[in-house]
């Protein structure tokens, strides 16, 4: 299985939306879950948003009723629309695959995200 790879990310001014991909071919089966995160310089990780096998989500606080986190039908592909963008939202953006039986998704949301990443993407907001 190769790593989850982020892409998607940009430039853009606050108010404004993107929507992120992650190819995730290699996780597709109930036995992992995905999940957004982000890491801004100096800061540490922080759960962005999770959909587990049965396309249950869970949102960090600092993004809910902004962004939204879905797959493709056939789970290949996981995506994270981010709308009314903020300048704290500026960060590196990676998407992970998380063991199931590790964590459920409202927890990794609520501790530093843990899992199998690969490269990001970067999203910056501005005023």
């Amino acid at each position: 299985q190769g790593q989850p790879v982020a892409s998607g990310g940009g430039s853009v001014q606050a108010g404004g939306s993107l929507r992120l991909s992650c190819a995730a071919s290699g996780y597709t089966d109930s036995s992992f879950f995905m999940g957004w995160f982000r890491q801004a310089p100096g800061k540490q990780r922080e759960g962005v948003a999770a959909i587990d096998s049965d396309g249950n989500t869970s949102y960090g606080d600092s993004v809910k009723g902004r962004f939204t986190i879905s797959k493709d039908d056939d789970k290949t592909t996981l995506y994270l629309q981010m709308d009314s963008l903020k300048p704290e939202d500026t960060a590196m953006y990676y998407c992970a695959a998380v063991l199931s039986l590790r964590s459920t998704i409202v927890y990794w949301l609520k501790r530093v995200p843990f899992g199998y990443w690969g490269q990001g993407t970067q999203v910056t907001v501005s005023s």
